[in-house]
């Protein structure tokens, strides 16, 4: 079924437009910006040692007690990040769609016009974080895709240290984060800056200072997020 079959009650108007749909993909990106710089401030909690590091995801399950139960709090952040990720999805997509349907004939050239690395492999690299969110999940979370000796978090005790360094301790686990990491830097750099020109901020004098502070940003993560596994891999832990 194609857009053009959808009832037009099925969809916000706003939605249908180019626009609409980078408001959704900028919108739903900033949630998961959000998202990825709170999750590499606690992962670097790891270096605080095991109780800190077991504490912080005990916290994650037990947040809101005693208003909530257990993973209550947890499970409702899951749905909004599934939320997200689905509409930042859907948004790329239909835009990708879209601007296809409007240029039938491709260009002639190629070449692409202050195009660079990280704005022509921005699908490939969504592409690639989906996978890994899957195994991310499988291997830290559920458990099955983990190499090492993996032991169940609960809600009573942690055992978030020991699955890391049982993991991380493997080469081949590490350079597989190290890979998805450089997707994300990637990805986060050209996405931080399409959404400052989506939002209107991103032209005239701020431009370069707007360009450095995605960069930045990217770079940042990345470096976070990588900190842990190459520590662990090497030997060093507190």
């Amino acid at each position: 079924m194609t857009e053009a079959t959808i009832a037009p009650a099925a969809k916000p108007v706003v939605l249908r437009t180019s626009i609409g749909k980078k408001y959704a993909m900028a919108t739903s990106g900033i949630i998961l910006v959000g998202f990825v710089i709170v999750h590499m401030i606690g992962l670097l909690k790891f270096f605080f040692g095991p109780l800190h590091f077991n504490e912080y995801s005990s916290f994650l399950r037990t947040v809101g007690q005693p208003v909530l139960p257990h993973y209550y709090a947890l499970w409702g952040l899951r749905a909004v990040l599934l939320a997200a990720v689905s509409v930042h999805i859907w948004a790329a997509y239909s835009t990708t769609r879209q601007s296809k349907a409007a240029r039938p004939i491709p260009y002639a050239h190629a070449d692409t016009i202050q195009a660079n690395y990280a704005s022509r492999t921005m699908r490939w690299g969504g592409v690639i974080l989906l996978l890994f969110i899957v195994y991310h999940l499988l291997d830290m979370t559920v458990g099955v895709a983990h190499v090492g000796s993996f032991k169940e978090t609960t809600a009573e005790h942690s055992a978030a240290y020991a699955n890391a360094v049982s993991g991380f301790k493997h080469p081949i686990v590490t350079l597989a984060y190290t890979l998805a990491m450089g997707a994300l830097c990637l990805h986060l750099f050209h996405g931080i800056w399409s959404m400052f020109q989506t939002f209107g901020r991103g032209s005239g004098a701020r431009e370069k200072m707007l360009r450095r502070l995605a960069a930045t940003i990217s770079v940042v993560v990345c470096i976070g997020f990588l900190a842990m596994p190459w520590t662990i891999m090497f030997g060093g832990r507190p």
